[in-house]
């Protein structure tokens, strides 16, 4: 079968000798209907974070049952799902509670299918566990895959701090890229806040303003910062999402979130912030949440399935995998890409 295959730094290649696996125990064969590219591909890719393994790229999967392991129970072959991204012990109290984004044992395993293991930029992809598959009922597992990343991602981030985003306050949202436009959505179909989308172009802005952001602001401006506060008064910003996570990105965070607010970092931008008593408002949380729970994924498919989210896809060919990542290094992908088998 194909698959497109990362090798080492800088080293990926589609192939076509890969044999096809055979499901045993609850392990489950799923033929994927499409496989979503994200940054974090790239930091595989271009930085070396996963070292020393080879391996089936593609972490964003959907597609449908082809065969099942003889201990699989609730899933038969054509049942369409996705798949749960972060892979855990599947034992362990987070893991228990279907958190196994923040497995006690994530340090000892890799991180999942296509991060480390085997991923679903192939023809088939075997998933070691009926426990990771998630139903996805009506909904099209080719234009469904990136739920499981640039979806759950923004929701999870935006679940904890829900509380906060009362139709009385405002939230902002840095980075309308793959994760950032999903955001936007969630926000607008979960809470009453006012959106203030940030980027550096004008036509992510503009898309931001189409999704349901009421102000755009352009990120690099100098006074980026000021021109949010006029908005918000002085209270400033309840909630923070910076899906870019630069230092310069970060820094404009920490200026416009307001007292007692939520400083969520979710990008990988690789910035610092030099912490002082007198940087952030006092009541601030400064977190940097990763992925999302099984439950949470559910949650997601659910206001997928009522239309109140929707993914800007470029579908491409599994052919096409070293071009579509070009273009995702030049930040020429609207939305999310996804790779077609």
């Amino acid at each position: 079968m194909k698959a497109v295959r990362f090798f080492g730094h800088k080293d990926v290649r589609v192939v076509n000798d890969m044999e096809k696996p055979s499901p045993t125990g609850d392990e489950v064969l799923l033929k994927i209907g499409a496989a979503g590219v994200c940054h974090s591909d790239l930091h595989i890719i271009d930085e070396g974070t996963v070292a020393g393994a080879i391996f089936t790229l593609g972490h964003e999967n959907a597609g449908w049952v082809e065969e099942v392991g003889p201990s699989v129970k609730g899933f038969k072959k054509g049942d369409a799902v996705l798949v749960y991204g972060p892979w855990g012990c599947g034992h362990c109290k987070p893991c228990q509670h279907s958190a196994e984004n923040y497995c006690d044992h994530q340090s000892e395993l890799p991180f999942g299918g296509g991060l480390g293991l085997n991923g679903g930029m192939a023809d088939y992809m075997l998933v070691p566990s009926s426990r990771l598959l998630v139903p996805i009922y009506d909904l099209d597992p080719i234009i469904a895959a990136p739920l499981t990343d640039a979806a759950l991602t923004p929701y999870s981030a935006i679940k904890r701090s829900l509380h906060k985003l009362m139709p009385d306050e405002f939230v902002v949202v840095i980075g309308i890229g793959g994760l950032g436009h999903v955001a936007v959505q969630i926000l607008r179909a979960t809470t009453g806040a006012t959106i203030i989308a940030c980027d550096v172009t004008q036509d992510r802005l503009d898309f931001a303003k189409e999704l349901g952001a009421a102000y755009g602001i352009n990120s690099k401006d100098a006074d980026a910062a000021e021109q949010i506060k006029k908005i918000t008064g002085i209270k400033k910003a309840k909630v923070v999402l910076d899906f870019v996570g630069a230092t310069s990105t970060i820094e404009l965070g920490a200026k416009t979130v307001s007292l007692d607010g939520d400083l969520t970092i979710v990008g990988l931008g690789g910035g610092n912030f030099q912490y002082n008593m007198m940087e952030l408002p006092f009541g601030v949380s400064m977190t940097n949440p990763y992925w999302g729970s099984r439950t949470e994924l559910m949650e997601v498919i659910g206001l997928a399935r009522q239309q109140k989210i929707h993914i800007n896809i470029e579908k491409y060919k599994l052919d096409q995998a070293l071009e579509v990542y070009d273009k995702l290094r030049n930040g020429k992908i609207k939305g999310r890409a996804v790779l077609i088998p």
